[in-house]
């Protein structure tokens, strides 16, 4: 055990410190960044991208590839919801930049030992943990954890480490899964772009992280002025706090609604209604396991769910797609696969989309004990657990696949909202609706409706959502807290925290500059305009009709319109490509 050295000069919401692990040589060292480079990147993602951008072309695997952790500027403050940590590498799936926003407490008990972020190179020579307790630095032998299910790992460390926060990989990514999750504190996920596997290829087990100081606040009067505003805004949205909302019925209470608009993926997208639905919704599940409310450090949202064995109710994307995705309608098979994914490490939106494809391959169904078998065959890392793109191309069908850039989509079929289509073809990370959102506009209708069925004005909304949400991803708030408060709440709290006299206005910038460093790495490593693309099966088979609702094919001429506004607004090129005009302007030259 070694204690590294404390920042002197004092900073607010920032520690101004970053602490870099080498595992192949097993040490560490503290960086001081300057004042301006958290300015420019703010915390979180931001950050996470600009140490990662000198190594983005490297290969997943490589020792030098980076895995980073940060927390934001507000994590250990009391500004709401702002508990949550991004993990971002090249992703082992994708080869894209690979991202993925998480909550629980680790970002908070980093915050308190005086760490903004870790950076983990090298390989270490045997399965390791790491542990932090404010500046104490060590690194545990992990051997008797190998091949563990991750409730193993948080029992352990547990008891070598009690209330810290945990973030670990299961057997999934020790065995090579490129779908494999990183778990955080139990019931948390960092699931998406298979980033387990980028621990595993460090030979790292967990990262636990212990503090026991206090996040510095500029000025405390103006942070709980502004706490009060968000609470208040929130506390008036029906669909966070309403009786029908995600604090009563977790994130879940969207399954009726992807029902009622006909969108919710059946059938690996081959429909796009699940006609046993109503009695798979929230409620039935609440009916069944009464569930109590749990939630991040400090959030008062507490969108999880849990049992009392234990289990956690699935969230709406593995509800959705361990039924209607699979052609399953049992509930309790639902709730076995979406635990034996948390205790393998899988990241449930790509392991229910990959068994999806082959089910329409094989033209079988399956059976409580042949999905859980499949989910079990994909943590040993079979062609399954490369992740649907693979498995479809290895069958010799690739277009059975429904992905984008190789990450597979979540429970939320496009052709029912064309903003929501043009957002997954077009962000860096692939098949993902959390980088606009534009469920909040097109389907819940805030903070004010338009048209789903309609491209008109979708690529300036697309930008701006990408922008606003690259922003909060860096200050390391949840997103689904904008779906009541805004940057201009958030400003405030992030100004009373770090005595930075910034704008809304300045913080959607640093969201630009964010994105456009992303697309920087993406286009360093190959992907252009051919990549921003959906599956065919989109613009060539409608999904449901009837009942007043006609899912139709997307217009392939109106998409490709769309997407040209969208470079032209983002300041690409023909291809989707960075310009040096834009690049220069946004001060990226170099990371």
């Amino acid at each position: 055990m070694v204690s590294v050295p404390v920042m002197t000069t004092s900073s607010y919401g920032w520690t101004g410190s970053v602490l870099h692990i080498d595992l192949t040589r097993r040490t560490w060292r503290t960086e001081h960044p300057d004042p301006e480079t958290y300015r420019v990147w703010i915390g979180g993602r931001g950050m996470a991208g600009h140490y990662l951008r000198p190594h983005c072309t490297l290969s997943w695997d490589d020792p030098s590839m980076p895995v980073l952790l940060f927390a934001g500027p507000l994590a250990g403050t009391d500004a709401p919801a702002s508990a949550r940590g991004c993990i971002m590498s090249r992703s082992p799936l994708t080869g894209a930049v690979g991202d993925s926003s998480f909550g629980g407490r680790f970002a908070v008990e980093l915050k308190r030992a005086g760490w903004d972020g870790v950076v983990v190179t090298g390989r270490a020579n045997a399965l390791v943990g790491i542990h932090v307790s404010n500046r104490e630095v060590w690194i545990e032998e992990a051997a008797p954890l190998r091949e563990a299910t991750t409730d193993l790992v948080f029992d352990a460390v547990e008891a070598m480490m009690p209330g810290a926060g945990v973030a670990c990989i299961g057997p999934a990514a020790e065995n090579g899964s490129r779908v494999a999750a990183v778990m955080v504190d139990r019931y948390h996920a960092a699931a998406r772009c298979g980033l387990g596997l980028s621990l595993a290829a460090k030979n790292c087990k967990y990262l636990a992280v212990r503090g026991s100081g206090a996040v510095a606040v500029r000025d405390p009067g103006a942070l709980r002025e502004a706490r009060e505003d968000i609470l208040r805004l929130t506390a008036a949205s029906p669909v966070l706090q309403g009786q029908h909302g995600i604090s009563r019925w977790g994130t879940g209470a969207l399954f009726d609604l992807m029902d009622s608009r006909r969108m919710m993926p059946t059938d690996n997208f081959r429909r796009t209604r699940f006609m046993r639905a109503g009695k798979l919704n929230a409620p039935a599940y609440g009916k069944q396991y009464e569930p109590h409310g749990h939630g991040c450090a400090g959030c008062h949202i507490r969108c999880k769910r849990i049992v009392s064995d234990g289990r956690a109710l699935p969230g709406f994307e593995a509800m959705s797609h361990f039924t209607a995705l699979l052609g399953n309608a049992d509930m309790e098979t639902v709730m076995e696969a979406n635990e034996l994914c948390a205790q393998l490490g899988l990241d449930p939106v790509s392991a229910g989309a990959t068994l999806a494809c082959k089910r329409e391959l094989s033209g079988e169904d399956y059976t409580r004990e042949t999905l859980l078998e499949a989910l079990g065959e994909m943590a040993l890392g079979s062609t399954l657990g490369q992740g649907a793109r693979h498995f479809a191309k290895t069958c010799g069908i690739p277009e059975a696949s429904m992905d984008v850039k190789g990450l597979e989509l979540p429970a939320c079929d496009p052709r029912g909202a064309y903003g929501l289509a043009l957002a997954y073809a077009v962000n860096t990370r692939g098949g993902c609706h959390q980088r606009a959102y534009p469920l909040s506009h097109e389907i819940l209708r805030k903070p004010v409706a338009t048209d789903r069925f309609s491209f008109s004005g979708k690529a300036r909304i697309i930008k701006i959502a990408e922008d606003t949400l690259a922003a909060v991803d860096s200050l390391a708030v949840c997103r689904l807290l904008f779906l009541a408060a805004s940057l201009e709440e958030y400003t405030k709290a992030y100004n009373a925290v770090t005595g930075e006299e910034i704008s809304g206005n300045d913080l959607l910038r640093a969201g630009e500059r964010i994105c456009y460093n992303e697309r920087i790495m993406n286009s360093l490593n190959g992907f252009s305009a051919r990549d921003d693309d959906l599956p065919l099966r989109f613009f060539e088979e409608g999904g449901y009709s009837g009942g007043g609702v006609d899912i139709r094919p997307l217009d392939r001429e109106g998409f490709l319109r769309a997407r040209e506004r969208y470079y032209r607004i983002r300041g690409l090129d023909d291809e989707g490509r960075p310009t040096r005009e834009k690049t220069k302007e946004l001060g990226l030259e170099e990371s």
